[in-house]
């Protein structure tokens, strides 16, 4: 057995499960239970595996281009395991090209595709041949094929995107989808502070450092293995959230002794952060459809050490019918609606191959639908917030327009939409503030 022959053979076996319909990150977790993989050996199958998935188009455009069969007509076990070369022959450079054809060679001769190693060395090589003459596969000049084709993006969503905010931005956003993303956290300023976490981290040779503009946020700077390990996990002195999700929150103005309600409150993050702005004194109902989410949620609001959250199972749509007293209760609501997710692609390797605009259609309505009910459950003082991890306006700002329209008693305070940048570490996020007049 090679060196790194295990680690490739299990990010080809996390390409199987999503293949199967598992989403990336429990394929990952799936996967790495059957192995005893160092922290090295995780951050390159992750690299290897989610990069496949992220450039799954553009891989499948050079088995077009290197094999006489296209990678329709391939066996998909065997497109897959292509693609675990290809994406290292192309996309990782530190990696020999011989590592990579006979690691990949080597699994096949190990599975069932042991008939097939010499089609994958073949193909492989013959990439390799074409790539030291600069023979490269066919894209036309028109924008939006090279977008979709280099950038591994459906094109109905470049179409979109373009529509959207026109080719050179939807340019740059399709190439955040690609980016490693960052790995950003929250303080729990009920039982640390800023410096003492950025202390603690540099002790352990963590690197780490505050993020502008935003009062108790650490990113991290570079490698830091497991999550779980890190100093002031198991203690709750901080939790994982991405900066741009962070300022949703504030709008709120959540205050001491509010009743708050969290209506998409799964898994939880904002929900913790309402919790410590009030200093955890108040009533806040976090309500979710998935018990196995909340179940999540729990477990995080005894690790921060926060009290103030009740949780509840259920449908927010129809929360008013199961429990009618809760009928103009709240003094602040935040609908963290289900979205299409496009603001955190980079996050979700597997997402945009099964997003669609059916998908938009039906998820646009729940959003109206969420926001028509949660209207009554508000205070004639209180605050609604809406916020999405979407860039797409029919689930953002025309959604909040349509509801605004409907409803003449309301009007918007403010609203605002984050663009995902090449040049920035921001997710896609959207917030509007909604009060009655």
């Amino acid at each position: 057995m090679s060196i790194g022959y295990l680690p490739r053979k299990a990010a080809w076996e996390i390409l199987l499960k999503v293949n199967a319909g598992v989403f990336s990150d429990q394929a990952l977790e799936k996967v790495l239970l059957n192995y005893k993989f160092k922290s090295i050996d995780i951050a390159f199958l992750t690299e290897l595996s989610f990069g496949c998935i992220r450039y799954r188009k553009f891989l499948d455009l050079w088995i077009d281009h290197t094999s006489k069969f296209t990678h329709t007509k391939q066996p998909p076990k065997l497109r897959w395991l292509l693609h675990i070369g290809f994406y290292q022959i192309l996309k990782m450079e530190k990696i020999p090209h011989s590592a990579s054809i006979s690691t990949t060679v080597e699994i096949a001769k190990k599975t069932e595709l042991k008939g097939l190693s010499g089609v994958v060395n073949g193909i492989l090589r013959n990439a390799i041949k074409k790539l030291e003459m600069d023979n490269l596969p066919y894209v036309s000049d028109n924008p939006l094929d090279r977008i979709s084709y280099l950038d591994s993006v459906p094109e109905w969503l470049v179409k979109e995107m373009v529509h959207w905010y026109g080719e050179t931005v939807a340019s740059n956003i399709a190439k955040t989808f690609n980016k490693k993303p960052s790995i950003d956290l929250r303080i729990n300023i009920l039982k640390t502070d800023l410096n003492s976490c950025l202390d603690s981290f540099k002790l352990n040779d963590i690197k780490a450092e505050p993020i502008e503009n935003l009062k108790n946020a650490i990113t991290f700077k570079g490698k830091v293995g497991s999550i779980r390990e890190l100093p002031g996990y198991k203690e709750g002195n901080w939790v994982i959230q991405n900066r741009s999700s962070q300022w949703v929150v504030p709008l709120l103005n959540p205050q001491k002794g509010e009743k708050i309600l969290d209506a998409c409150a799964a898994p939880g993050i904002k929900t913790t952060q309402i919790a410590e702005l009030i200093n955890d004194q108040g009533e806040i109902w976090a309500i979710d459809r998935s018990k196995k989410r909340l179940k999540y949620l729990e477990q995080n609001l005894k690790r921060l050490g926060l009290n103030s959250v009740k949780l509840l199972s259920t449908d927010s749509i129809n929360l008013i019918n199961k429990r009618p007293e809760f009928l103009n209760y709240f003094d602040k609501i935040l609908i963290d609606a289900p979205c299409s997710g496009i603001g955190t692609l980079s996050r979700n390797p597997d997402a945009r191959w099964s997003l669609n605009k059916k998908k938009i259609g039906e998820l646009i309505s729940i959003q109206a639908k969420l926001l028509a009910s949660n209207l009554a459950l508000l205070k004639k003082s209180g605050t609604l917030v809406y916020s999405t991890c979407t860039i797409c306006p029919n689930e953002n700002n025309l959604q909040v327009k349509k509801f605004i329209e409907q409803n003449k008693q309301i009007s918007l305070i403010y609203e605002k939409q984050i663009l995902q940048s090449f040049d920035s570490e921001s997710d896609g996020f959207y917030a509007a503030v909604i009060r009655y007049k």
